[in-house]
């Protein structure tokens, strides 16, 4: 690099360095709501409960059919609570938020037990693996008056929010383009049960990069197109493994997905990454969570803005990457909302929007052609 060009880039750094990227989750003015926490898998105890304890969350209790994964999760957090039934921790006086982290097959089922007793509720992601289900889980929190979220966390993960930072202050233009590529190895075989699925990678991966995108453009599809297929000759599981998918908007706005999850050369080869177009100007960056996997690193970031002087590409360094820290986003986000007497920005409703993208994808595939949203009913 030049000596010119050194010194424009510090006066690029000088000029838009203090720029508030507003990257991290936004928390409650208190954290002391009980909350409650319905299945102690992998995915509660890898990244719920360390992503609670950094933002100082109160749990107050957890309960899975499987005791003894309950009671090992206490020892581990220091739960006061390991309850024997889901009505238990339903009716306890200190519970104020329910955090259901079981399969999508079963959450329905443990959501119509859990409204009757009024608590908000925080919903794993996928919301369901039919439609009809997605459609009976937001009528039956609408019917009880409760605030009900996603756990869709990737919108907190710090590249994802930083790029709607962008966005919505105007720094790149109207955005005319999304997309988020990946190409990595993903051990399905590691979760049993996901080896065993159908529907696997749109299902419980790119669900969260067609969320992203609809987030981070803050507008959502008309229709998908999309194709899947799984690795030559694979056996170890049954659903597709790498998609394409692009969303189609009524205007000239697009959203692509690429994912290949059998890349069996050495993780210098792997990339995860996420760009976003507009008019004015581009801001992309790195999924670190899936590089080095599952150690993973930071997200990056990078702007290039027409609309900001000087010009040239800013880079500023991101703290904390989509597991555990987005988690604090998804939960911290429903706290906020009840709060503040709102819906939350990711909530059930919203989320059928995601859904319906999910299984228009599956529709598309299946179909070989375009498929509209409102298809999906």
């Amino acid at each position: 690099m030049s000596r010119t060009e050194h010194s424009d880039q510090r006066a690029l750094e000088s000029t838009l360095g203090n720029m508030d990227w507003a990257y991290q989750p936004r928390l409650p003015r208190k954290r002391d709501m009980g909350i409650g926490i319905v299945g102690a898998g992998d995915i509660v105890r890898s990244c719920h409960l360390p992503a609670y304890r950094m933002a100082g969350f109160r749990i107050v209790g957890v309960y899975d059919r499987d005791r003894a994964k309950s009671e090992a999760l206490a020892r581990e957090f220091g739960i006061e609570n390991v309850f024997d039934s889901l009505e238990r921790l339903a009716s306890h006086s200190e519970i104020a938020i329910a955090d259901v982290a079981v399969p999508a097959a079963f959450q329905a089922e443990v959501i119509s037990q859990l409204v009757p007793y009024r608590l908000h509720i925080l919903c794993q992601k996928p919301l369901a693996e039919c439609y009809s289900d997605a459609l009976d889980i937001a009528a039956m929190c609408s019917r009880a008056g409760v605030k009900a979220a996603v756990n869709q966390q990737m919108r907190w993960a710090p590249g994802i929010q930083a790029s709607r930072t962008a966005v919505k202050r105007g720094w790149i233009g109207a955005p005319y383009q999304g997309a988020i590529q990946v190409h990595v190895n993903t051990p399905w075989e590691t979760w049993e049960w996901l080896a065993q699925a159908d529907r696997l990678e749109v299902m419980y991966h790119s669900i969260h990069y067609l969320d992203a995108i609809r987030y981070v453009l803050g507008s959502s599809p008309k229709a998908i197109f999309a194709d899947g297929a799984s690795y030559p000759g694979a056996t170890a599981v049954r659903g597709e493994t790498r998609t394409t998918i692009q969303m189609l908007y009524e205007d000239d706005t697009r959203g692509l997905v690429y994912d290949n999850h059998t890349n069996f050369i050495e993780q210098s080869d792997w990339f995860a990454t996420f760009r976003f177009d507009g008019t004015e100007g581009v801001v992309k960056g790195t999924n670190g969570a899936l590089y080095n996997y599952p150690v993973g690193q930071e997200d990056t970031v990078a702007l290039y803005s027409k609309n900001l002087q000087p010009h040239g590409w800013y880079a500023p360094k991101l703290e904390g990457r989509w597991f555990p820290h987005a988690f604090m986003g998804t939960m911290g986000e429903l706290m906020r909302a009840i709060e503040e007497e709102r819906e939350p920005e990711n909530s059930v409703e919203d989320n059928l929007i995601t859904m319906q993208t999910v299984f228009a994808a599956y529709r598309s595939m299946e179909l070989g052609r375009i498929v509209a949203l409102e298809e999906i009913g």
